[in-house]
């Protein structure tokens, strides 16, 4: 292989890095000054707004980072654990029936987005600690259309706004239109709960009418204030924590030593899942009910809101038995004229604790909640995880359970977009996600229609639960109504539910026995538990002589869910006292004939031993340095101090040193040094035993002469790179995650396990290989892929290194033809960005210090037989058409000429020709930048052969409109590496995507 070893050489290679470095710097340099958007602390005014799509213009600052408010830092952590589900997505959906222009439509949401930096920041990580960044203004944000009748608009509603965010490349905001006919549509607006809330509704709605019309008739929007900046508030509300010490100390005061509240508990356990699945109940109110409640409040000097707040406390009271209750309502950090028209996640929970005990009258205990209300107001301003943060394990009851389990609201009439001309009507999309336990509602949406409702988590209530609480919701609401001097206790209750008595009634196995009754064996609350799982055939609880109980299980078959698991499931189902310290797999319980269990027969029924090996000393030393407390080895994580962050940093570094896949989720569900060891030993099982199962007989690590290091090797480009130099007979290192590595077989193939977190085992592997080629990405996580090639790029002292990289590098060019190593265009994705920056840290240090030669290949799509590009195919950046297409739903494609552009369609790259020219460019460096497009295909013929494939029928449809999906119309020149890109028999476009779509399950197509 080629090292440069030439001193002539080596001199043209320097002056074309130095060249190379130059023109990245001013390709950088124009990045900056061509950003036509404000960034987060810029003025946006409303009287500078030019144009047909009102946007603002200004200079964005170099910086545009700045901290996350605690609002948005409890989003990101949720989504770092993992599990939200769409549980914090926020469709905002309105059917308009009049005249709709798409095009106007599509020209207010970006100016939208272009006035109000929150709708265009990315989310990143510094240092351990969470930061935004404002992105340029989006010169088009895409407004796809599909043709659909009305009945079926619901199913696809629901899919669009479930659809993933991906927060690292600043995407919180899309949109869909649903044309029933031609005056009838439905407009859906998906926002990410990090960017918006409820109150920001009402401002997107009202100035998206403001900014339709103007586009419409053709003129300038009248003038709309300069909106304020969400990220100016993170940096107030950031600047203001140091003084929160006092009003901190006075939250402590007001809920020390308060308790979630006892919610009668599911007993039939249900298959683990991190999504709460949602359910609502309501109940009709009669019309006259609210104005009597509001009535009621003025006499007390309260609000409607305190009233509704005061019957959920008796609800909730009856419910439990409890007296000291807690209730979360929503506050909110607007105030002032400052802050009027923000936009942004202003939302904050405000604890309730009030004292329900001595029988008081409704007007007695509406008092009472008036006066924790106005407390807990005086204080809205206090973040609540601070206040969490505070009370430690206090903030949670001893099961871990959440202080804030039950929340109350009333819902008014929701926002509607209405826009000139027409008339809108709400359309509810619902989320799968609950995000409390119980929440009770007053709902007013319709006022000639009033309901009492209740929202609740399907795995922690029974419906006839729920059901049970609406109905003692709504006759509270009722009795008040007619006379609120009666005492709690004299309240009436409920019609009784002849239906679920009936069911209950009928039940064989219904017993009255509480669940924090003492029983033990088959009758013991877990025994119970872990019988109803679908998955468990027979289950036992054991209390030794000494120590906590210890529980078997059976299942119906081989496989199904762990002991951990189910473990798991019992410690989020059950109370404190009732879950077991561990549960064993059994193939069989040894009963005898009668079917009593003989208990002398069980394995390892002694008190269970403290957890010893390595992975148990890692869990305890990381428990140790992350909690700061050395724990026992059945200390609760959240009794520790624990919370989400520190979960998530657990993972993170037992995941690094232990080589095993963790997330901050399973700390949370594990939340035990022994659970979380036993978990991990599990995990270590799987892998060992999929090792064994795919590996050939182990073969020495010894790095031998010529061996090329290959990340990113399981991945869709990365495998058919190890599989070209293996077929070269070329040494390979391969560098691959700890779950995945044992994918990799072939002769000549060493595997490494690591990712590009692991900087030090990155390093390592760069320092013993003599060729390098990174083709690992995140995709998302850019901070981490621009410290992984610092990393890589640091270490590497000889031979070349081939980068694989992206055309989205040259981001949106003003010419249709694109010439190797031409300048970046804005706009530049993040994406696209964050492999400029990286080409630019190789080309920089190549040919220094005994480096070899660079090359950075950039790729357009690549197909191959690989499941990683399958999946692209089906949900990467031409999925919308893919989907489209398997569906046979009518495809809408921008016709030749639009925008003065004669072609529209996509690049792409077969997997093994891009391996080809990888490999190639090993021994003949390129010395810069070099295109690996392989073809160009229209839209049109490429939604043809979709559609063929997939047998379904082709209904092509061609618009003057162009979607972000689509809006791609160039063709890259590839001259340095025309040979190797040569397409072999079987490489052709129509071979390919049927060697994909062949190789799809079908239940996933």
């Amino acid at each position: 292989m080629s090292t440069d070893a030439d001193s002539a050489a080596r001199e043209r290679q320097q002056h074309l890095q130095r060249e190379l470095l130059r023109r990245a710097r001013a390709g950088n340099a124009r990045r900056v000054t061509a950003d036509p958007t404000a960034g987060a602390t810029d003025p946006v005014p409303g009287d500078t707004m030019t144009g047909d799509t009102g946007r603002a213009s200004g200079t964005a600052p170099q910086d545009t980072s700045g901290p996350l408010s605690r609002a948005q830092r409890r989003m990101w952590l949720m989504e770092r654990l993992g599990g939200a589900g769409d549980s914090y997505h926020v469709p905002f959906a309105t059917r308009v029936r009049g005249p709709f222009d798409v095009a106007a439509f599509t020209d207010a949401l970006t100016s939208l987005v272009a006035r109000h930096g929150i709708l265009r920041t990315r989310y990143t990580e510094r240092a351990g600690e969470p930061c935004q960044e404002v992105l340029p203004a989006p010169r088009t944000l895409p407004v796809p259309v599909v043709d659909i009748d009305a009945t079926h608009a619901p199913g696809l509603l629901r899919r669009e706004s479930a659809r993933p965010f991906d927060l690292a490349a600043g995407e919180a905001v899309r949109a869909l239109v649903l044309r029933h006919g031609p005056q009838d549509h439905t407009l859906l607006v998906t926002f990410h709960h990090i960017a918006v809330d409820g109150g920001s509704l009402e401002t997107v709605a009202g100035e998206l009418a403001v900014l339709y019309t103007a586009a419409t008739d053709g003129t300038s929007p009248r003038t709309l204030a300069a909106p304020p900046q969400y990220a100016d508030h993170a940096r107030r509300e950031h600047d203001a924590l140091p003084g929160f010490g006092a009003e901190l100390d006075r939250w402590s005061s007001l809920l020390a030593d308060a308790a979630p509240p006892r919610l009668p508990r599911s007993e039939a356990a249900v298959v683990d899942t991190a999504v709460r699945p949602a359910a609502v109940r309501t109940v009709p109110l009669a019309p006259a009910v609210p104005d009597a409640l509001r009535a009621l409040g003025a006499q007390r000097n309260a609000t409607l809101f305190a009233v509704s707040l005061t019957a959920a406390f008796a609800a909730l009271h009856r419910l439990t038995g409890d007296d000291d209750l807690v209730i979360g309502v929503a506050g909110t950090h607007r105030s002032g004229s400052a802050m009027r028209g923000l936009v942004g996640l202003c939302v904050n929970t405000l604890p309730v604790r009030v004292d329900v005990s001595g029988d008081p009258t409704f007007v007695h205990l509406l008092d009472r909640v008036r006066a924790a209300l106005l407390e807990a107001q005086s204080h809205r301003h206090i973040p609540f995880d601070l206040v969490l943060e505070r009370l430690g394990a206090g903030a949670r009851g001893a099961d871990g359970t959440a202080l804030i389990r039950v929340t109350s609201d009333v819902l008014g009439e929701p926002t509607v977009l209405r826009l000139p001309g027409t008339s809108a009507e709400y359309v509810d999309v619902p989320t799968d996600g609950a995000k409390f336990t119980l929440s009770y509602g007053l709902g007013l949406g319709d006022t000639a229609r009033p309901v009492a409702l209740v929202q609740y988590d399907g795995n922690t209530l029974d419906d006839a639960v729920a059901e049970a609480a609406v109905r003692d919701y709504a006759a509270l609401l009722h009795a008040v109504a007619a006379d609120p001097e009666l005492a709690l206790g004299r309240l009436p209750l409920p019609e009784p539910n002849h239906d679920a008595v009936a069911n209950q009634d009928a039940d064989p196995d219904h017993d009255a026995d509480p669940e924090g009754a003492e029983a033990d064996g088959d009758g013991h609350p877990a025994a119970r538990a872990l019988r109803a799982h679908p998955q468990v055939s027979d289950a036992t609880v054991v209390r030794p002589a000494q120590g906590p109980p210890v529980a078997y299980a059976v299942l119906h078959d081989s496989v199904g869910p762990s002991g951990h698991e189910l473990l798991g499931l019992l410690r989020r189902s059950l109370a404190a006292e009732s879950v077991p310290a561990t549960v064993t797999l059994l193939d069989a319980l040894p009963r005898a004939a009668a079917g009593p269990l003989d208990q002398g027969r069980l394995p390892g029924s002694s008190t269970p031993s403290a957890p010893s090996g390595p992975r148990a000393e890692a869990v305890t030393e990381t428990f140790t340095a992350v909690l700061g407390v050395l724990p026992a080895p059945d200390d609760d994580f959240f009794a520790l101090g624990g919370h989400s962050l520190k979960a998530v940093q657990l993972a993170e570094r037992l995941r690094t040193d232990l080589g095993l896949p963790l997330t901050g989720l399973d700390v949370l569900q594990a939340r035990t040094p022994r659970a979380l060891t036993a978990l991990l030993d599990e995990r270590a099982a799987r892998q060992s035993a999929a090792k064994a199962a795919s590996r050939p007989a182990p073969r020495s690590r010894d790095i031998r002469p010529g061996t090329v290091l290959v990340t990113g090797a399981t991945g869709g480009v990365g495998a058919f790179v190890v599989r070209e130099l293996a077929a070269q007979g070329r040494p390979v290192l391969a560098l691959a995650r700890p779950e995945s590595a044992h994918l990799i077989a072939g002769e000549g193939v060493d595997v490494i396990e690591g990712d590009l977190t692991d900087l030090a085992g990155l390093r390592d592997a760069v320092a013993h290989a003599d060729a390098i080629v990174h083709s690992a990405c995140t995709f998302t996580r850019h901070d981490v892929d621009l410290a992984a090639m610092e990393t890589m790029v640091d270490a590497w002292r000889r031979g070349p290194f081939v980068f694989v990289s992206s055309v989205d590098a040259y981001g949106h060019p003003d010419t249709d033809r694109v010439a190797e190593e031409a300048p970046p265009h804005e706009p530049v994705s993040p994406y696209g960005r964050a492999k400029l920056d990286c080409e630019a840290l190789l080309l920089r240090a190549a040919g220094t210090e005994g480096r070899g030669g660079a090359s950075a290949v950039r790729s357009p799509i690549v197909w191959g037989a690989h499941d990683r590009l399958r999946e692209q195919l089906r949900w990467g950046a031409i999925g919308t058409l893919y989907q489209s297409a398997r569906e046979g739903r009518p495809i809408e494609l921008p016709r030749p000429g639009t925008g003065g552009h004669p072609w529209y369609g996509v690049a792409w790259v077969h997997a093994a020709a891009l391996a080809r020219a990888v490999t190639e460019s090993l021994d003949r460096p390129v010395h810069g930048v070099a295109n690996a497009a392989g073809g160009h295909v229209s839209w049109h013929d490429l939604a043809l052969d979709l559609t063929e494939l997939l047998g379904t029928r082709a209904d092509l449809r061609e618009s003057d409109e162009v979607t972000r999906d689509l809006d791609h119309r160039w063709h890259y020149d590839g001259a340095r590496l025309a040979r190797p890109l040569r397409a072999r028999p079987g490489e052709d476009r129509r071979t390919v995507l049927a060697e994909m779509i062949d190789g799809m399950a079908p239940h996933t197509g």
